[in-house]
């Protein structure tokens, strides 16, 4: 299973980030939840404060472009393998630099991914 750092956590039902990290679990990853609030998804608490352990598989962005830059050091050092840039928050220049440095970008809906058994 590939654990799986989802930023842009919502503690709203409504919202895809809230539905990824039900998915996610669903299908047996690990998740860690990052977002602006405190609040749980199921099980699954969302912590402000960034994940720092460098053992992430995948990061699922949930964050327009706009709110993207405040977290460009912070993704490039957790160095996952792969960052999945879910509609609505392409950014040319976080693929750019997480290619550079050898990370694999996705432009995909992580929760067709899943279902589609291509996660």
């Amino acid at each position: 299973m590939k654990k799986t750092l989802v930023l842009g956590a919502s503690p709203k039902p409504e919202r895809f980030a809230f539905k990824a990290v039900e998915l996610l679990r669903k299908y047996g990853h690990p998740v860690i939840a990052v977002g602006l609030r405190d609040g749980e998804i199921g099980e699954t608490k969302i912590q402000k404060e960034l994940y720092v352990e460098n053992d992430i598989d995948t990061v699922t962005l949930y964050l327009g472009e706009q709110n993207q830059p405040q977290y460009y050091d912070y993704l490039l050092k957790l160095n996952p393998k792969r960052i999945i840039f879910n509609p609505g928050t392409e950014n040319d220049e976080l693929i750019k630099m997480a290619k550079n440095q050898g990370i694999e970008t996705v432009e995909d809906c992580t929760l067709v991914m899943l279902r589609g058994n291509y996660y």
